[in-house]
């Protein structure tokens, strides 16, 4: 153990201690000049700044217990809140920025989450998950919305328990009813279209592109193909559908591989989902087929934005997935601690065409695309495109 960890240790088991001590001038005093002492003038008064800021502690992986923050904070002694993200695919790659989203904002409001669901889709167990929140009374559900009416009773149920509701990554389609208070995410339409245009830029009339998915008909993902094709259509382009696997790995290249042995006259695969698009990349690169078969996929996991780089894929997109856990607990919690003034509200999460001109930001780990643990921020860029 570190000098500073051993430090820590002491300080918070001095603290603990007082827990149950009334909140005074002279105990918060007490504890700046313990501090000052243990650990030097600077880290005294900086633990007091963070202090009056509700600084709190996160640990774990799929769960963050954080401590409950502190009177001086801006919200009085008002964390401890629990909530539950309800997820279709709970070991998906792409959602490791989702719950460090999630982590970091349980470490900003002294919350927890349980992160659970399905690992490929299964809406019944989404469901179970939903329900057994409510069961446990959890203070906020985040739920991907991949059915059109299968939440609708649970959501219902825990509106009417006065637990808040809000739709992330997946909502019903437009026109469904669904009294989810809110959506966090991309509007898959919108970026299915943005990148059938962009493909029309490598393809001609009665070119045959593959639309690679994973599960067909599903809430987050078939919206985006629907909204390519009527670029498609007018275009004359030649669309074909290819279901794969919900099960990130092996069994999606394989499928790709063996719809390609049929399908050689391809000239555009457009995945839309993160397991798909990892394997298209592989797939183009392991049969040599760049410059051959063009390919646009989806988000910014490693291997994608490496295989931009290196020119196996064309385009792919960005939709922050960190973002989707980050705001939906922040708006939960600003919902649990404004008394139900803060009502959630939609967040577009925005379509990010990432090419080979733009793609080095995303090469370098980082956490806020779920290629590195690290809690780390980043510099800004010098400009900002428009």
């Amino acid at each position: 153990m570190s000098q500073e960890d051993i430090v820590g240790d002491a300080i918070e088991r001095l603290e603990w201690d007082e827990r149950k001590q009334e909140e005074t001038p002279s105990k918060k005093w007490r504890q700046l000049t313990r501090r000052t002492a243990l650990t030097g003038a600077a880290a005294g008064i900086a633990a007091a700044a963070l202090e009056a800021c509700g600084s709190s502690k996160s640990s774990g992986t799929g769960t963050s217990k954080a401590a409950t923050t502190s009177g001086g904070g801006p919200y009085g002694s008002s964390g401890g809140h629990k909530f539950v993200m309800v997820n279709h695919v709970t070991t998906n790659s792409f959602f490791t920025a989702t719950i460090y989203g999630c982590q970091d904002a349980c470490a900003l409001t002294g919350s927890s989450f349980q992160w659970t669901g399905s690992n490929n889709s299964i809406v019944g167990q989404m469901v179970s998950a939903f329900n057994a929140a409510i069961a446990a009374k959890a203070d906020g559900i985040g739920c991907c919305l991949i059915d059109n009416t299968a939440f609708n009773g649970p959501v219902n149920t825990a509106l009417s328990q006065g637990i808040p509701v809000i739709a992330y990554n997946a909502d019903v389609s437009p026109g469904t009813k669904n009294n989810r208070m809110c959506y966090i995410g991309q509007n898959n339409l919108t970026a299915g279209a943005a990148v059938g245009q962009e493909i029309l830029k490598h393809v001609t009339k009665g070119d045959k592109v593959a639309g690679i998915i994973a599960t067909p008909g599903t809430g987050n993902i078939q919206p985006r193909l629907d909204g390519a094709k009527p670029a498609f259509q007018q275009a004359g382009i030649n669309f074909v559908e290819v279901g794969t696997s919900a099960t990130e790995g092996a069994p999606e290249y394989n499928k790709i591989s063996a719809w390609y042995a049929g399908n050689k006259d391809v000239k555009f695969m457009m995945a839309v989902d993160s397991g798909d698009s990892n394997a298209v990349a592989q797939f183009i690169k392991n049969q040599g087929l760049q410059g051959k078969v063009g390919a646009s996929v989806w988000d910014v996991g490693l291997p994608v934005v490496q295989a931009i780089q290196a020119g196996y894929v064309t385009a792919t997109i960005d939709q922050q997935a960190y973002l989707q856990g980050f705001d939906t607990i922040m708006q939960l919690f600003l919902w649990n601690v404004s008394g139900g003034l803060m009502t959630p509200t939609d967040t577009d999460t925005g379509i990010g065409i990432v090419t080979k001109s733009n793609v080095t930001p995303y090469l370098t780990p980082s956490r806020f695309e779920g290629t590195s643990s690290t809690k780390k921020a980043i510099a800004p860029p010098s400009s900002i495109s428009t």
